[in-house]
């Protein structure tokens, strides 16, 4: 493989994974922690075969390209020696992997969601696992991965050996390692979340709406062999690189939601030359080995510091120059300042050629209240929230028809038939019409709100009888019913006009009207 010395810590490590004793390996990325527990591993493992469904040692990443590379170490370090391995991870035929693990694997290397998933469908067993390397243990932190480890931690045997890795080691970190460890030895390489000396870092502070631009003057000026460009989002990812490539760029894309076979493809191309840019998600930031990569380039500074260190950790490996640089805009202050923190020194400013270069903003909030580009919502610009401008029509909409005025109140009142108030003026009584032509004169404004309600708690309540006493008196007997003259047939039987004949003798006609 061409390794002549070995790096600080695959010098410590080694000879204490030999010996059996549990590893608590801290050392920032691109150290060689993967042959640091590779090779020993290799020796440990030489001297005897596995069985089927029990895997004798057990690798956990928490990335398929990272399990991925670990398998391809594999492969090359022990090109010589008569052992197995088993790679298990998402996105992959189950089918094949059960076949597999049914031949007896030495190495097993899997991510922890495929491997509960096998083995709760009783595709293999751990009671015979002898070593046990958590790789990349903060990641595994942040990407919600440690009750899985934890599980998987509890069906292996009490009598293994565990090796711990972890470029960063955060109180959280040093609590897992208490519970999975048994005396171990602790290995540190260099201060932690260090960045590597021989890379060169700066950043660029620019307006939102020039991050692009900047990127593709930087491509074009540095003397970029292959490069990484970290996004923050998925969706980012995507839309960069379609911009790259629009503007004659070999990029490809790299994130979470691509298919598993896509994703191997893009980093194949990528590695062998095919592909010049790679844009990606931190998918790609923990582990992936890509001999003699140049450049690293943070589109979108980092949200959680620790990325950092990371992302630009795939550049300046096995102590080559590397370089390192990042694009914020104005409102990335907070991020910037994190990682200044946690790195111990502050980055590098530096100038892009034909790009205007901007200082912190006051209001360091990311994007709150703000449109694209940084531009508060409403301050002028021409969009669809916050036009100031409405003396006119709205662009690519025409002109509307004006809206018709509502009429005053006295319009609407005159505008009531006059059938209506010769209706309401005869089953009123003259002093009512009075009072209702006085009330119609009123504006509408006068009658409405708070002076209708107390008005109308003072009117007494109308008496029906008293009002048709009172049409009685001026307009004589009702007009409607039979008048004075009821029909015979509507009067109660008395003894004058009772028949005589009830139907029964000897009985009182009373008693019979009371019995129905």
């Amino acid at each position: 493989m061409g390794y002549k010395h070995p790096t600080p810590i695959q010098a410590q490590a080694i000879p204490v994974v030999l010996m059996g004793r549990d590893v608590l390996g801290v050392a920032q990325t691109g150290t060689g922690k993967t042959a640091g527990f590779t090779l020993p591993l290799l020796d440990i493992l030489s001297g005897s075969r596995a069985r089927a469904r029990m895997p004798r040692s057990l690798i956990l990443e928490p990335t398929r390209e990272l399990a991925l590379q670990v398998a391809e170490n594999f492969l090359l370090y022990g090109k010589y020696l008569k052992l197995s391995h088993a790679l298990l991870i998402g996105g992959e035929s189950m089918a094949e992997q059960k076949e597999a693990l049914n031949r007896g694997v030495d190495v097993l290397i899997a991510t922890p969601g495929r491997l509960l998933d096998l083995f709760e469908r009783g595709g293999l067993l751990l009671t015979q696992t002898s070593t046990l390397v958590i790789d990349e243990a903060d990641r595994m932190l942040d990407m919600g991965f440690i009750p899985d480890v934890e599980r998987i931690v509890s069906l292996l045997s009490p009598n293994r050996q565990t090796l711990f890795f972890s470029a960063t080691m955060a109180p959280e970190i040093r609590r897992l390692a208490d519970v999975f460890l048994s005396n171990p030895k602790e290995i540190t390489v260099q201060r932690t979340a260090a960045t590597a000396p021989q890379i060169e870092e700066g950043l660029a502070i620019v307006a939102e709406a020039d991050k692009r631009r900047a990127l593709r003057r930087m491509l074009r000026t540095q003397e970029v062999q292959n490069a990484l460009i970290f996004c923050n989002r998925k969706r980012d990812v995507d839309i960069l690189q379609k911009s790259l490539v629009k503007h004659g760029f070999s990029a490809g894309a790299l994130h979470g939601d691509l298919p598993q076979p896509v994703r191997f493809a893009t980093l194949e191309k990528f590695k062998a030359g095919d592909l010049q840019l790679l844009v990606c998600s931190d998918v790609a930031a923990r582990g992936i080995d890509i001999g003699g990569l140049s450049h690293v380039f943070n589109f979108d500074v980092p949200i959680h510091s620790e990325d950092y260190i990371h992302r630009i950790g795939r550049t300046g490996r096995a102590g080559r120059t590397g370089h390192a640089y990042s694009i914020a805009s104005p409102y990335d202050r907070q991020f910037v300042d994190a990682i200044e923190k946690l790195t111990g020194r502050s980055i590098p400013r530096f100038e892009v050629d034909g790009i205007e270069t901007l200082e912190w903003a006051d209001d360091d909030r990311r994007g709150r209240g703000r449109g694209r580009g940084g531009k508060p919502q409403g301050s002028g610009h021409d969009s669809s929230q916050g036009r100031t401008d409405r003396s006119g029509p709205r662009r690519d909409q025409g002109a509307r028809p004006e809206k018709t005025q509502r009429q005053p109140a006295e319009v609407e009142i005159a505008a009531v038939p006059e059938v209506a108030e010769v209706r309401q003026a005869e089953i009123r009584t003259p002093e009512a019409r009075s009072g209702d032509s006085q009330r119609r004169d009123r504006p509408r404004r006068e009658r409405g709100g708070a002076d209708r309600a107390p008005a109308r708690r003072e009117e007494p309540r109308r008496d029906d009888s008293r009002d048709r006493s009172q049409r009685s008196e001026d307009q004589g007997a009702p007009v409607i019913g039979f008048g004075d003259d009821v029909p015979a047939f509507m009067l109660l039987p008395t003894r004058a006009n009772r028949p005589s004949d009830t139907g029964r003798s000897g009985e009182d006609p009373d008693d019979l009207l009371a019995d129905g």
